[in-house]
């Protein structure tokens, strides 16, 4: 950049969770912005890895259409759930957390062991009504630990005990689970092509599936892990004896309580990073030569970050094409070497002295554009640097 007069800065942020969506963040980053940088050209591109906002993002840069259907929630109560279909007519954008997403009931044992991805089989079953050929899932944010049993009965699958009952659905269901029956599997779903996104590489089963590493989170006691992943052990047996499929160990398949086994061993789904997949979705490579700074941000920073979530997904297209980045975020860990290691460049936290998040969440509108300013002063100040080096 000959100049820094007009820049054009990309922002590219997943949501901060709990306390504002994508579209929201990058409005309050552009406010901060153009404190410092008024005359500037700002690119908006609302992002998500494959949870909560990946709907939003990839309809709204594809011009898509958002279409609402009611399902059965996570304990089979009624909800409204939103996806997107894409221009084509074929494609479908769902989040499985719209159906079956812990927002939607409380977290105790009961709960967790009783909550069904039911809801997420008849938003499928909708898209494909609706013409969908090819569906994108999110798995992110579920309440559900059924190993997406629920999914495969919404889409005609029977799960049955030993006296050839139905058995009942969520987790507690694959105690007494005998055999399957996939012969009622509705004909269209080996038309269809199903790609689950998730920035999680667990497997179904083992201390690092999705009982032992989620459960806790929805309401599973950690002392009664190891029984209920027995229960999800039986699980991916009987699907391996009946479909050929060992969907226990495949990177990803635990991936919301395990629906990303039943999308792959009934769907036949490939499993792909949410933020690589939103990103090609959204076409964000295509802008990025023609920028000069790209601001991403989420949340909360820590080591996590690291492994697949959307930032650093952001941060490493952007080198790619010899962008620097600044990360904005609602907090960050003591030690982010591993994020700095990925393609960010700078963290800048937004809030500015000890609070509490009760009072982050009140003072985000004015916490976010104050350290996007910051964030836009740095730019400023590296490429002064810049031109009295040249």
């Amino acid at each position: 950049m000959e100049s820094c007069d007009q820049p054009t800065i990309l922002l590219a942020s997943d949501s901060f969770k709990g306390s504002a969506s994508s579209r929201r963040i990058e409005e309050l980053l552009e406010l901060g912005v153009r404190r410092a940088l008024p005359d500037c050209t700002v690119l908006k591109y609302p992002i998500a890895d494959g949870g909560e906002g990946t709907v939003d993002a990839v309809t709204d840069a594809t011009g898509g259409r958002i279409r609402t259907v009611t399902v059965s929630g996570p304990l089979g109560d009624d909800v409204e759930a939103r996806y997107g279909m894409l221009p084509d007519g074929r494609t479908a954008i769902l989040e499985m957390a719209q159906a079956s997403g812990i927002t939607l009931i409380e977290q105790n044992r009961s709960n967790a062991l009783n909550a069904s991805t039911f809801g997420v089989g008849q938003m499928v079953l909708d898209a494909i009504d609706a013409g969908a050929r090819r569906i994108y899932i999110g798995l992110g944010g579920s309440a559900t630990s059924d190993g997406g049993a629920g999914m495969a009965k919404a889409l005609g699958v029977r799960f049955l005990d030993g006296s050839g009952a139905d058995i009942p659905c969520g987790l507690a269901g694959l105690e007494d689970l005998t055999a399957i029956d996939a012969t009622g599997l509705d004909p269209r779903i080996a038309e269809t092509e199903f790609i689950a996104l998730t920035d999680v590489s667990n497997p179904l089963v083992g201390n690092h599936g999705a009982v032992h590493v989620y459960g806790p989170q929805k309401g599973i006691a950690p002392d009664e892990a190891n029984g209920l992943d027995g229960w999800m052990r039986r699980y991916a047996d009987v699907v391996h004896a009946i479909l050929g499929t060992d969907v226990s160990r495949i990177p990803g398949t635990g991936a919301a309580g395990g629906l990303g086994a039943a999308l792959v061993a009934f769907c036949g789904a490939e499993i792909r990073s949410g933020i690589e997949t939103v990103l090609d979705l959204i076409g964000i490579d295509d802008v990025m030569d023609g920028v000069d700074l790209v601001i991403t941000g989420e949340g909360r920073m820590d080591a996590q970050s690291a492994n697949g979530k959307a930032p650093v997904g952001v941060a490493q297209r952007a080198k790619r094409h010899g962008k620097p980045v600044i990360a904005v975020v609602g907090g960050r860990a003591d030690d982010l070497g591993a994020v700095y290691d990925m393609g960010i460049d700078l963290v800048i936290p937004s809030v500015p002295c000890p609070m509490s998040l009760d009072e982050c969440i009140d003072r985000l509108e004015i916490n976010v554009p104050m350290a996007a300013e910051t964030a836009a002063r740095a730019f400023l100040l590296s490429s002064a640097a810049r031109a009295r080096r040249r």
